[in-house]
């Protein structure tokens, strides 16, 4: 069975030299490397070009290699799919900065939990940031959503020529908007 080498860095001007050379040093006799040069921590691992060609390459039972857990994704739950997907394969993924703990054994499957549960953390906090940071905005009268097509007096001769019976059609190809902008226009006003 091939072991498999993945490496990864942000920017042009980095190298993986030192991620592979700290691979070879644990011991480990790659078979084949795969590195993504100048790819962004941000870019989710299956969307990376040459981490998706070691993901068709490597065979169900195989192994894969990395200096460090966040070569697999690009957040906690990025790196948690990833490893489930590898996980399912059969596939032993080996992370050296972990102590090279297969996080595809019963030890990694239970630290590949407590990640989960940080994840989910993370992702609440970040709703719950999100939730604030907008209420904070409303209470300081900003403006949230996206920018009305009309102005206030476009609005209210919408208003009217509607009264007077005229079309939603109408209006939307008068004022070149979409039919459902002339609704909710409509709808406002009756709330």
């Amino acid at each position: 069975m091939a072991i498999f080498g993945y490496s990864r860095v942000s920017t042009g001007q980095q190298t993986t030299e030192n991620q592979k050379m700290e691979i070879e040093q644990s011991g480990f006799k790659i078979d084949y490397w795969f590195s993504d040069d100048g790819v962004s921590g941000k870019v989710p691992a299956g969307k990376r070009p040459q981490f998706a060609k070691l993901l068709e390459k490597i065979r169900d039972g195989e192994t894969l290699v990395v200096s460090k857990l966040d070569r697999l994704g690009r957040d906690a739950l990025d790196v948690l799919q990833t490893t489930r997907h590898l996980a399912e394969r059969q596939i032993r993924v080996v992370v050296l900065q972990l102590g090279g703990t297969d996080i595809t054994s019963p030890a990694g499957k239970m630290l590949m939990s407590m990640l989960a549960a940080v994840a989910e953390m993370e992702r609440d906090l970040m709703v719950e940031r999100t939730h604030a940071g907008l209420a904070r905005a409303r209470k300081e009268g900003k403006q949230i959503g996206r920018p009305s097509k009309t102005t206030p007096e476009q609005r209210i001769e919408i208003l009217e020529a509607l009264g007077r019976g005229e079309s939603v059609s109408s209006q939307a190809r008068r004022y070149s908007i979409s039919r459902a902008n002339v609704i909710g226009i409509r709808e406002t006003a009756l709330n």
